[in-house]
């Protein structure tokens, strides 16, 4: 029988790669008839980067992304609060990558149409319904914009990784609740700009409801980079937010006002905002954690199963973990309800945390203890706030969500290397 896999993002993706890795047959079912590559920057933390190094992606990643050196907050007046190394400077065994999400979409769409050729992947359906038979289950695929019913397919399991919006989310839990708003919006660009802070550091800067977050996603040329930055702004609480996608426009006429004076020496963040030509928004929503991502031979999986605050750069780390934890569980169980269940069992408690660790801003908290300490800035930053405090927020989200180096150096590989 075939491992059915619903949605061709990130973790969809990586499920595919990761079970032709262990032998199990799948197929993706994608609702977009052609792939673009559409979002902006994402981080990807060393646990998640050593399962792609084990799927091979290693020089795929390097062309694709750069290795973040370094994590720097500043105040609302360029001061620098806190800063901390990142990835292998920071003692992890593998490095951390901001890379454009597209990108790395792409480049696993074409990895897994390369090992696996084109039949793996089946694009323009929706998986819409789908029933358990005797030894599987049936999956009724439908046109995406207009609804009527295209194949129907047979299959071992149902992994849905059909992202924040999934229909099967909603089938299968509906008593979950709508999204949770924080009554702030984020406004994503990506744009040219100089290098700035070596070229490598991911900067956060300002406090919660008016934050800026810019970082290098590729190099273009000696001293400049392709650069992704978002805004966050609280918005009005009848502000229309309940309209999530990746092709939502926004306008620059919302954000830049916001951050005017925001021209520090080392980065103009107006003339940022202003360079760029494309602007789209995002409301800043997660779900109540639940109680199960499994029912019967259905499992939801990444964005899916955990969709979360954009807090410590840990969404897409997740989803790529879920998808090869479970590839080993089909593998090692079977493609049955058992290997859903398990990997329900290794995957949901852990995540779970994170959500509610991401909801208190995780190590972002700090830029909001030093603005309340501090509110016109500092002359002293050890003077506003101990070193040993600053760094405490920081090392408690760690500990929290598993990211603490030892932690991470620790853990074994999910499955192991991939032998071409």
């Amino acid at each position: 029988m075939t491992v059915l896999i619903s949605g061709a993002g990130i973790a969809g993706l990586t499920l595919g790669l990761s079970l032709h890795q262990v032998g199990v047959p799948f197929r993706i079912i994608e609702a977009i008839a052609e792939l673009r590559p559409l979002g902006f920057g994402i981080n990807l933390q060393p646990h998640a980067v050593r399962e792609l190094y084990d799927l091979g992606l290693k020089d795929r990643l390097d062309r694709v992304g750069l290795r973040t050196e370094k994590t720097t907050y500043f105040n609302n007046r360029g001061q620098e609060v806190w800063s901390e190394p990142r990835g292998i400077e920071a003692g992890y065994l593998y490095p951390q990558y901001s890379i454009h999400r597209g990108g790395l979409q792409m480049m696993l769409h074409e990895t897994l149409l390369e090992r696996c050729g084109p039949g793996a992947i089946l694009a323009g359906a929706k998986v819409s319904e789908w029933s358990e038979t005797s030894n599987g289950l049936e999956v009724v695929l439908t046109d995406r914009q207009y609804g009527y019913e295209l194949d129907r397919l047979r299959g071992s399991v149902l992994v849905a990784c059909d992202g924040v919006n999934s229909h099967t989310r909603e089938v299968l839990f509906p008593e979950a609740g709508k999204p949770n708003w924080r009554r702030t919006m984020m406004w994503r660009g990506v744009t040219h700009g100089p290098r700035f802070l070596g070229g490598r550091t991911m900067t956060i800067s300002g406090r919660m409801g008016k934050k800026f977050v810019a970082y290098p996603i590729a190099d273009r040329g000696k001293t400049q980079n392709i650069i992704h930055w978002i805004a966050d702004l609280e918005v009005a609480p009848d502000r229309d937010w309940d309209n999530q996608g990746w092709s939502r426009r926004g306008s620059i006429d919302d954000v830049l006002p916001s951050f005017e004076g925001w021209k520090f020496d080392w980065l103009d963040i107006p003339a940022l905002i202003a360079g760029t030509e494309a602007v789209w928004e995002w409301p800043i929503v997660d779900r109540d954690p639940l109680d199960s991502w499994t029912r019967g031979r259905v499992a939801i999986l990444g964005d899916a199963a955990h969709p979360m605050y954009p807090i410590g750069s840990n969404g897409a780390s997740q989803g790529i973990l879920d998808a090869r934890v479970m590839a080993h569980e089909l593998q090692a169980l079977g493609e049955n309800g058992h290997a859903l269940q398990r990997f329900d069992e290794v995957r949901r408690e852990a995540v779970n945390a994170i959500m509610v660790a991401n909801r208190t801003q995780g190590p972002d908290a700090v830029l909001d203890a030093v603005a309340l300490n501090s509110p016109n800035g500092f002359d002293d930053i050890d003077a506003a706030m101990p070193v040993a405090e600053r760094r405490g927020y920081s090392d408690r989200y760690k500990a929290a969500t598993g990211l603490t180096v030892d932690e991470i150096n620790a853990q074994p590989s999910i499955i192991g290397r991939f032998e071409a």
